[in-house]
């Protein structure tokens, strides 16, 4: 037999008491008696009670639920964001649906669409690196449903974003490593037509005509976000017939591409080629030379993420708003020249 599913009305039956009064009583409403709260909660928790949701949301005609769609899952940048996220929408009283594009347009779209059809309060979203057309945002915009783009991001009217200082933050990288001695620098940059491509390879640019320092083409070299576009990208450059002298990547997961490729290739880091990259991990104390970075704050992103689609939520009205928080360079055992190494105060591993 199927089991019985206990209800607001069981509860009131075995006490003598309403309905309402039952329902008040488990959200903990203060018109209710402390010792008939109690009781109630008590009786809920020996039949075995669970509140019906569903009912819950269609009387409030809010879902509670929002939808996260991020193109990867296993990758420490978006591992930590997730986290912030779940976290900050706990907090709210929220729940968070997961789905993962796998820098896939097309299954984003699904994505997408699923989270729709199951009527979210709203949806966060990091694009896939393959993201161009827009009609599925349209359809998004037309339904009122709030979206907030978060690091990632389509400059689409109308919709708010939540990213990091890329461009500054590339700037003060590159600033860095020529402080410390390199003029030869080169880029494996993000494809152009992400932000997150295009902002970075901008304060590369920045920094260079900044400190007039010709950029070589054949040592910049764009692509995607991910270890395989580390090692081509190495690859290319070292295939070109001259290595730079330092070299900055878009992402933290194509850093360790070039290291990949260097160790191929025979080379060390930093005496061959130096590095330093976008973006941090915990794995990195994992690898050797430990690799300096410019950090991104994904505790700030993920938190800042949910606050922004909750104030859409709860103010349909509201304007789009744009957050840029800044990043912070953490040195590590890359891009330090010896001569220098002493006058650094903490290396942070």
């Amino acid at each position: 037999m199927k089991p019985k599913t206990i209800t607001l009305d069981d509860i009131a039956k075995r006490l003598n008491v309403s309905r309402v009064t039952v329902s008040k009583a488990l959200r903990g409403h203060p018109d209710i008696s402390k010792q008939t709260t109690e009781s109630i909660k008590n009786l809920a928790k020996e039949l075995g009670y669970t509140p019906n949701y569903m009912a819950r949301n269609l009387s409030s005609k809010k879902s509670h639920t929002i939808g996260l769609v991020v193109p990867k899952i296993a990758h420490f940048f978006f591992g930590s964001l997730i986290e912030a996220v779940y976290d900050t929408a706990f907090e709210n009283n929220y729940e968070i649906i997961l789905t993962v594009s796998q820098e896939n347009a097309e299954r984003e779209i699904k994505h997408l669409q699923t989270l729709l059809s199951m009527r979210v309060d709203g949806i966060i979203i990091s694009i896939s690196e393959f993201t161009k057309d827009i009609e599925i945002f349209n359809a998004v915009q037309k339904m009122g449903i709030p979206l907030v783009f978060v690091d990632r991001v389509m400059e689409i009217p109308g919709f708010s974003s939540v990213a990091v200082a890329d461009r500054t933050g590339t700037f003060k990288a590159i600033e860095h490593a020529i402080k410390v001695g390199y003029s030869k620098i080169g880029h494996i940059a993000g494809f152009d037509n992400i932000n997150i491509g295009n902002k970075r390879n901008l304060g590369f640019e920045d920094a260079m005509k900044h400190h007039n320092l010709a950029i070589n083409p054949n040592w910049v070299v764009q692509g995607g976000f991910g270890e395989e576009d580390g090692y081509n990208g190495f690859m290319k450059i070292y295939k070109s017939g001259s290595l730079p002298e330092f070299i900055f990547t878009v992402t933290y997961p194509v850093a360790l591409g070039v290291y990949a490729a260097v160790d191929d290739l025979g080379l060390e880091i930093p005496k061959d080629i130096d590095i330093m990259c976008f973006g941090n991990s915990d794995i990195n104390r994992f690898i050797s030379p430990s690799l300096s970075c410019v950090n991104q704050p994904t505790d700030k992103l993920g938190k800042s993420a949910v606050e922004l689609i909750l104030e859409h939520i709860n103010n349909p009205n509201m304007e789009e708003k744009h957050i840029e928080i800044e990043t912070d360079l953490i040195l590590r055992e890359t891009c330090v020249r010896n001569n220098l190494k002493s006058d650094l105060a903490e290396i942070q591993i």
